[in-house]
């Protein structure tokens, strides 16, 4: 950023200017022009500022609603999903009428361990033509075992949607739904399967 210079400064360059040869003599010489600068006016006050008043922190902000959980309870996700099987069979299910022609528990096995079991269980009911199977997940424990990330409660119980959504079981699998009190409630999955070809 610039300024102007100063009349002590100007007075200094002339005594040094006229103590100096030319360079280049065919160039006209330039002076620094010494601006007069006018007395500077003061700058009004800036008004007082307004006493604050008693706030609230996002006061003002738009309420979005809901928490930061953005994926509904499974159950909901299943209870949700589009029927694709016989809907009368859908309706009996429900309300625990139709009874599992199969069931497999996998309370208390690791993940590993239940996957590659519900995979087995399921693709050998299909091969017997067993159209409703049981599956028992647990409704997982309730307590925080410090981990660094949140972690749901029930891990089988929101795996084994997925498990059963994804290949080689989603060829097979017509519907999961939430069991009946009955079979387990919240901690047990029907699923019913496709006719075997």
């Amino acid at each position: 950023m610039s300024r102007k210079v100063r009349p002590d400064e100007a007075e200094l360059w002339r005594k040094v200017a006229r103590t100096t040869e030319r360079m280049h003599p065919e160039r006209k010489a330039r002076m620094p022009e010494i601006a007069q600068t006018a007395p500077r006016k003061a700058k009004p006050a800036p008004p007082p500022p307004e006493p604050l008043t008693d706030f609230a922190i996002g006061q003002s902000s738009r309420d979005r609603g809901g928490s930061h959980d953005l994926l509904r309870p499974i159950q909901d996700q299943l209870t949700g999903a589009p029927v694709r099987m016989d809907r009368k069979a859908h309706d009996k299910l429900k309300r625990g009428k139709l009874k599992p022609e199969a069931r497999i528990d996998l309370h208390g096995m690791t993940q590993d361990r239940a996957h590659s079991a519900l995979t087995g269980f399921v693709l050998r009911a299909h091969r017997e033509d067993k159209r409703l199977v049981l599956v028992i997940t647990g409704k997982g424990r309730d307590s925080d075992e410090g981990d660094i990330m949140p972690v749901r409660r029930g891990v089988l119980r929101h795996q084994v949607p997925h498990w059963l959504s994804v290949p080689p079981l989603s060829g097979i699998v017509l519907q999961v739904t939430p069991a009946h009190l009955r079979h387990g409630g919240g901690g047990a999955y029907y699923v019913y399967l496709r006719r075997h070809r």
